[in-house]
């Protein structure tokens, strides 16, 4: 609630002290729950204007009201003296209220004129109002008068003069014609204020009879008129040009007064000729341009508001050729009484002081009265602790009881201001009358006004504390203004919490909790962009916008500033308008809208609709780089990113890249900092102390990613201690007897600050307890000499810098230096476990003796030579195996059997091995031998295969012979039995007889020794056919070539347990064709496993693809629908999905014999045929239809035929057309010759090939008993008045004819 502190300046120092304890105005609030039991004197809260002119059509209403506790009770004054309002039957004065209403239905008006003043009065005190001037509104009649005709020549100025009656209040004044029609005025001809009618110089065309002034009264609504003047402009003696002249106001000089506030008004008029042009001037300084305005062409000067600035001398200059004259207007200003201090409200508590002001001005200055409840205050009790000083009035110590009403009365000639102030003495504790726990929302940088409105007396003290904590001072970001409300210039995020308001006076304290919420604000992130499109086409605005999440935003769109119009075309979305199927009334500027409860952002964009052209393809581009790049939300350790996305280009953003440059450390380089999706528009940064940083983002699309924007303003954050201390912290000793700690430096990101150093610190681990240290700077590692061999160290390297020293680090752990190991492994054994696998066992070296970190066990061996008599001693590459960690045994795998072999032992750390074991010989038994080197067939026969191959490369042992097996394949894939054969080992070749001719065989050849037997190696072979059969091949990139064979038919015993195998050898053998006029055969023999046979075909010399047609597992198939004389390239080929090989026949050209040409014998073809058969046909309808129409037509007995057959289904002849009905007989009903008729007798299109329907003669058609037809004939059938039933149309020919049928 206000509670403006008004100090009166200017009494003294006496006076001063006496002030030193005065309070502030203070408005008792209008809350009910305050108010009720708070005494309040009255105040005058509504009155009637001082000028009141009323209609004496209706009732004086006088208003008057107060507010007070306890309520007021009211009395007027009239003309000074008592108003008894009760006496008078016609005043009322209504309940509850202080106004009045006067009936004058039937009473003189002038009865009521006067001077009213209201009287407000409690027990606290009396109000008083103003004194109001009671009025009836007249308009009087005109008096008579007779005008004389004015005759005038042409050239002469004129002037008509209205002289209205004076009316209350004063007339419109206006000049028409008989007709109603307003005159037109011009610079020539206007009307003065005063509503004369004035001409410069007058004309012929002036000369009429009905020059009428009229006077409209605006209260009564009433127009009265003039008589008419009738002027005629003669040209008998025309006056000449002339130099102007004024005509009002005459003379050169005048005066003119006007009150402060009001509106001047300056008229000039002036004749000559030609007519003059007015101008204006104020002399010594320019008119005020913001209150001028000019009227009637510019011979009125009109000044609004008019203050004492507005008075000096104006000139007004008329002009023409001949010359210009001026007259000089004085003005003087005046000034009703105006406020400059009002007298304001007091509540005071007991024992304080208080001051009334009463400040005015005017001219002549007004004098000022006071008056206490309304009675003169010099005719009031001596009160000693009241003392009056002109304007201003000065309460000391008030007392509980001393409660009034003060009116201070200011006037002088041009009129007066009155106001009423009440003094109200309270004891009263604290009240906060803002609601509790209000939350206040406002926008990021926005001014925050928090409010604590109180209530108390004395006035309350107001503090503020944050978070119930914070004590709130009158400083920056913070004001706390007099009514109490807190005010945050820029509020801030950082701004929001919960604010705590105390009022306290000398009887309590009261404290009130609000809160403030600080959001994002609003803003269009994507605006509207300007559109051309074509008619016909879609037309999307995109408006993206950016709004705090906790705020529902509304989209409004406007087109023109105006609605949008309501067609469906229109579709708002979310963050979008489409406009489709434009149109050329679609054009306009479009702006969208975001509102919150908070704020608003809004765009604009123009449509512009073309004639529509090809559209052009769609082109995807790389987005444009965002724009205005804000920084936010500022912290010592992070800050807020804001950007505006720049065009997508017809792709999507996919997610944006935040980018920043260290303009301290490195400038010129620019890091990614951080990504966030494309939807968003933000970003939240996470900065380190002691940088400069400037920031940009990229936009991503599918495209890739756009350029670079602008840079961010620069943002540099304050230098801090280390946050880190370096990474990858290591001992490592490089050499024997030193200790090299290394570690990952921090970069000028990391450091913080200037000054960058490092603490390195070590001890030996278990053996020192002080820590050794060194600081040293711009370096990463330091070596540490003098260590003993390979002993374990802890670590520590802590960074700091000028501004303190980092956390504490971790203790890491490292290694002096290694050196060889000193011994060998001894008690080397091996254990043969198997012809290829031994295993060997040794004592490990005692860690002393590694003097370094244990990384194995190495074992050196190689084969000597072989066991094998005949064998040549041969030393083989050495072999290495390493065993890691600390082992004592070890595996040696792959060994060859048969073979001697030597090791030895040595021990590994990361420095070397250290010394060889002593050597160890061992040798691995016999084991079977390897594959034979060969296995070839040589000399096929038609009933014998010679095979022979080479013995083992590796014998592994003593050979002993070899193993063959055979058996035969049908072209079924399946193997026949197996026979076995054995060999010495000095045998190596075989001649087998008695084989199927033409039959594939498969052979298994393995060598054995002692042991066992060896890897198998296969071969197949065909015996010999009896004749040569067509080539097969394998399609190039499906599997190698196979070599030919030949083949035969193999007969397959159905005794044989043959079994199903791998397809082997060929898989295609005869193939043979065979031609027709428009077919070809194709027959083959097949004998792989594939179950998808297909036959291909092209034409020879075509481009086109080969047709495939599926074979259905069968040996032949018909290749049909060949052009005659057409040559074919044909194949057959075999495959399945499960294996990738592609058998097919080689190529076969395939000819079509060609139809020989043969003569056509017209007589012979059918359409001939039927054509004769037709017109046969039609000559027989035609001689029948001529002999119906001759011999029974119209004359058909069907009267007799519904005599015969009463039955419900027939239907009777049809009265309106004279055409028969339609009879129904199941039993009579024949169907015609050949064609399908359902039982109801009707032949249908879709049942018949030969129905009626299909001649176009219609298809309802029946049959009596005597084969007759009775049907509706097409066309309309009238009734002949000669031959009653008789037809007047010949019947259908095709009807005629089935009747014959």
């Amino acid at each position: 609630m206000d509670r403006n502190r008004k100090w009166v300046p200017g009494f003294g120092a006496v006076l001063l002290t006496l002030l030193s304890h005065m309070t502030s105005a203070l408005e008792v609030p209008l809350d009910p729950k305050v108010l009720e039991g708070l005494p309040q004197p009255p105040t005058i809260i509504l009155q009637s204007p001082k000028d009141y002119i009323f209609d004496p059509r209706e009732n004086i209403v006088i208003h008057c009201e107060a507010k007070g506790k306890p309520h007021p009770s009211f009395s007027w004054t009239r003309n000074g003296t008592h108003f008894d309002v009760e006496k008078d039957s016609k005043v009322l004065m209504k309940p509850g209220s202080g106004t009045l209403v006067i009936d004058i239905s039937s009473e003189r008006a002038e009865a009521y004129e006067g001077t009213y003043q209201c009287i407000a009065n409690n027990e606290h005190g009396t109000a008083v109002s103003d004194s109001i001037v009671i009025r009836q509104s007249r308009s009087p009649l005109w008096s008579k008068e007779r005008n004389e005709a004015i005759m005038v020549q042409k050239g002469v100025s004129l002037v008509l003069q209205c002289r209205p009656p004076a009316g209350l209040p004063p007339p419109v004044i206006f000049w028409m014609d008989n007709n109603f029609q307003k005159l037109p005025l011009d610079k020539r001809v206007s009307q003065a204020l005063n509503g004369d009618l004035y001409f410069s110089n007058v004309l012929p065309e002036d000369t009429r009879s009905d020059y009428i002034c009229y006077a409209r009264f605006p209260h009564t609504q009433t127009i009265q008129q003039k008589q008419p003047i009738s002027v005629t402009v003669l040209d008998s003696s025309p006056e000449g040009e002339r130099r102007p002249g004024f005509m009002l106001p005459l003379g050169t000089t005048s005066t003119k007064m006007v009150l402060r506030g009001q509106t001047l008004e300056l008229e000039c008029i002036a004749e000559g000729l030609p007519t003059p042009d007015i101008s204006w001037q104020k002399e010594g300084g320019e008119l005020p341009s913001n209150r001028v305005s000019y009227q009637n062409f510019k011979k009125t000067l009109k000044i609004s508001d008019v203050n004492e600035n507005d008075a000096g001398n104006f000139r007004c200059v008329a002009t023409n050729n001949l010359g210009t004259v001026h007259h000089t207007i004085k003005v003087t200003v005046k000034a009703a009484p105006f406020w400059v201090s009002i007298p304001r409200n007091l509540i005071l508590a007991p024992n304080e002081t208080g001051v009334l002001t009463c400040r005015v001005n005017g001219e002549p200055k007004p004098r000022i009265d006071w008056f206490v409840n309304g009675i003169p205050i010099e005719n009031t009790p001596e009160d000693p602790s009241r003392k009056v000083e002109d304007d201003t009035v000065i309460l000391s110590n008030v007392q509980s009881g001393s409660s009034s009403v003060y009116q201070c009365n200011a006037s002088n000639e041009f009129g007066y201001l009155l106001a009423n102030a009440f003094v109200s003495v309270l004891a009263e504790p604290p009240r906060v009358l803002t609601p509790p726990n209000q939350v206040y929302q406002v926008i990021t940088n926005s001014p925050a006004l928090l409010h604590c409105a109180s209530f108390g007396s004395p006035i309350p003290t107001i503090t503020w504390f944050k978070d119930s904590q914070i004590s709130i001072k009158n400083t920056d970001p913070y004001v706390i203004h007099e009514n109490g409300t807190l005010e945050i210039n820029v509020a801030q995020p950082l701004n929001s919490g919960k604010y705590t308001c105390i009022a306290t006076n000398n009887l309590g304290i009261k404290e009130n909790h609000v809160f403030l919420e600080v959001k994002e604000p609003t803003r269009i992130l994507k605006q509207p962009e300007y559109k051309v499109v074509q008619r016909g086409m879609s037309a999307v605005f995109e408006c993206k916008v950016k709004h705090d999440p906790s705020l529902i935003p509304t989209m409004t769109w406007l087109k023109d500033r105006g609605e949008l119009p309501d067609d469906e075309r229109f579709e708002v979305d979310t963050d979008s308008l489409t406009i489709r199927d434009v149109t050329d009334d679609d054009k306009g500027t479009y702006t969208c809208i975001m509102n919150t409860t908070l704020d608003q952002d809004s765009a604009s964009a123009m449509l512009t609709v073309v004639e529509a052209t090809p559209t052009p393809a769609i082109v995807y581009e790389k987005p444009d780089p965002p724009t205005d790049l804000e920084l936010t939300d500022q912290t010592e350790r992070s800050v807020q990113l804001t950007w505006t996305p720049g065009d997508e280009n017809n792709s999507p953003i996919e997610k944006f890249l935040i980018q920043y440059e260290d303009l301290l450390h490195q400038p010129g380089v620019w890091t990614n900092l951080t990504e966030v999706p494309g939807t968003s528009t933000t970003a939240q940064l996470h900065l380190s102390p002691y940088v400069y940083y400037s920031f940009r983002a990229l936009a991503k699309n599918r495209v890739g990613y756009s350029e670079p924007s602008q840079s961010s303003r620069q943002y540099r954050t304050n230098p801090a201690a280390p946050d880190e201390n370096p990474s990858g912290v290591q001992g490592v000793g490089t050499e024997p007897g030193n200790l090299v700690i290394s570690w990952t430096p921090l970069t000028g990101l990391q450091s913080n600050g200037p000054g960058l150093e490092y603490k390195v610190q070590w001890r030996q681990k278990d053996v020192e307890k002080e820590w050794s240290a060194q600081n040293v700077a711009n370096v990463s590692q330091w070596v540490v000499s003098g260590t003993p061999t390979y002993v374990p160290y802890e670590i520590k390297v802590q960074a700091f810098n000028d501004y303190g020293v980092g956390p504490e680090p971790e203790v890491a752990f490292g290694y002096s230096g290694e050196d060889l190991p000193l011994s060998a492994p001894e008690s080397v054994q091996v254990m043969v476990h198997n012809s290829t696998l031994a295993e060997v066992h040794w004592e490990p070296i005692s860690p002393p003796s590694v003097r370094g970190k244990l990384q194995g066990y190495k074992v050196y061996y190689r084969r000597k030579h072989g066991l094998h008599e005949t064998e040549e001693e041969t030393d083989q590459e050495m072999q290495v195996l390493t065993f890691s960690g600390n082992r004592s045994e070890g595996r040696l795998p792959g060994l060859q059997p048969y073979s001697v072999y030597s090791l030895s032992i040595r021990v590994l750390n990361n420095k070397g091995e250290g010394p060889s074991s002593q050597s160890k010989t061992f040798e691995t038994p016999e084991g079977v031998p390897g594959p034979p080197s060969f296995l070839s067939v040589i000399n096929p026969g038609l009933d014998s295969l010679t095979l022979e191959w080479g013995p083992p490369i590796n014998n592994n042992g003593r050979l002993t012979g070899y193993i063959l097996k055979y058996q035969p394949v049908n072209n079924t894939s399946e193997l026949g039995p197996v026979q076995v054969m054995t060999f010495l080992a000095n045998e190596t070749t075989i001649t087998l007889s008695n084989l199927n001719s033409s039959m594939l065989y498969k052979f298994y050849l393995s060598a054995k020794t002692n042991e066992g037997s060896g890897p198998i190696i296969t071969e197949e072979a065909f015996t010999v056919m009896h004749t040569t059969r067509t080539r097969p091949t394998v399609e190039a990139g499906k599997g190698p070539t196979e070599p030919p064979h030949p083949t035969s038919p193999i007969t397959q015993s159905l005794h044989s347990p043959f079994h199903k195998a791998p397809p082997v050898g060929r898989a295609f053998g005869t193939v043979n064709t065979s031609v027709s006029e428009d077919s070809a055969v194709i027959s083959w023999e097949y004998f792989g496993h594939h179950k998808n046979v297909y036959v291909e075909y092209i034409v020879e010399n075509s481009k086109e693809e080969w047709k495939k047609e599926f074979a259905n597992g069968s040996h032949s198939h018909t290749i049909k629908g060949l052009k005659p004389g057409t040559s074919y390239r044909v194949k057959v080929i075999a495959k399945d999905a499960a294996d990738p090989t592609v058998h097919s026949t080689d190529e076969m050209l395939v000819t079509v014999p060609a139809v020989a040409s043969r003569q056509v014998d017209i007589a012979t073809q059918g359409w001939f045929i039927g054509l004769m058969c037709a017109i046969a046909l039609l000559i027989l309808v035609l001689l029948i239809v001529c002999f119906i129409k001759r011999n029974k037509g119209g004359k058909y007995p069907v009267k007799e035929k519904e005599d015969a057959h009463q039955d419900p289904e027939i239907q009777p002849m049809k009265e309106d057309d004279g055409t028969f009905g339609e009879y129904s007989d199941t039993e009579d009903h024949k169907p015609l010759k050949g064609s399908r008729t359902p039982s109801n007798g009707t032949v249908r299109r879709d049942e018949s090939d030969d129905s009626l329907v299909d001649y176009g003669e219609g298809g309802d058609g029946q049959f009596n008993e005597d084969g007759s037809f009775i049907g509706q004939y097409s066309g309309k059938k009238e009734k002949d008045t000669h031959e009653g039933n008789e037809s007047s149309e010949a019947p259908s020919p095709v009807n005629a004819m089935n009747s014959f049928v």
